[in-house]
């Protein structure tokens, strides 16, 4: 993975830009089963709003998209977020045939994963394989802990609606994912948090 984009993601998972108050979704009662979460302790606290350009960017020569997506980012969902949101309320745009690299962490004790899958999945209680070849975490069924995290690449090779979710069985359902579209009209990736402005980066 470049290293300037790796600094970046440990930096962000260091200094807080990772917490308790609700940003993007607002809370619902917590699932019933295995995980509720009526064990699952609150996420770290996190006052600083989360911002698009701090998920998103582009390689230098522009033709790496990088991601980064960080579980548990507040107390949205009751820690089942990435980036802060959750049930598809912030969505990344990137064009057909895009390079993607993505970097995860999860700053839950509560084992979170993340797996590319096609929109209807995440109402199933598995994900199932990855939309596209190596377009998910390792072990995304067990998921991981810890702020270490874990990267991956892919080729966003054809058009559709997708989501980023995470593949701990039924983590999904209960609205761990985000929106992700792969756009045949799109010649620059996006990404829009919420009801926020879409962000556009620039090649850097």
């Amino acid at each position: 993975m470049n290293a300037k984009f790796l600094s970046m993601f440990h930096v962000l998972t260091a200094v807080g830009i990772l917490g308790a108050t609700p940003f993007g979704v607002a809370q619902t009662p917590p699932p019933g089963g295995h995980d509720v979460h009526d064990a699952h302790p609150a996420p770290p606290a996190n006052d600083v709003p989360p911002k698009a350009e701090d998920f998103l960017s582009l390689s230098a020569d522009g033709k790496k998209v990088r991601i980064i997506l960080i579980s548990a980012f507040n107390g949205v969902n009751y820690g089942m977020n990435f980036n802060g949101f959750a049930k598809g309320q912030a969505k990344f745009v990137l064009p057909v045939g895009a390079d993607v690299e993505v970097a995860f962490t999860n700053r839950s004790p509560v084992p979170h994963s993340v797996v590319v899958v096609e929109r209807p999945q995440v109402k199933r209680l598995q994900m199932g394989e990855p939309a596209f070849t190596g377009a998910t975490t390792p072990n995304a069924v067990r998921g991981t802990t810890g702020t270490k995290g874990e990267s991956f690449t892919f080729k966003a090779s054809e058009a559709g609606d997708f989501a980023f979710a995470c593949g701990f069985p039924s983590h999904a359902a209960n609205g761990h994912w985000i929106t992700l579209e792969v756009s045949d009209k799109a010649t620059l990736p996006s990404l829009q948090l919420g009801t926020g402005p879409v962000f556009t980066p620039a090649a850097k």
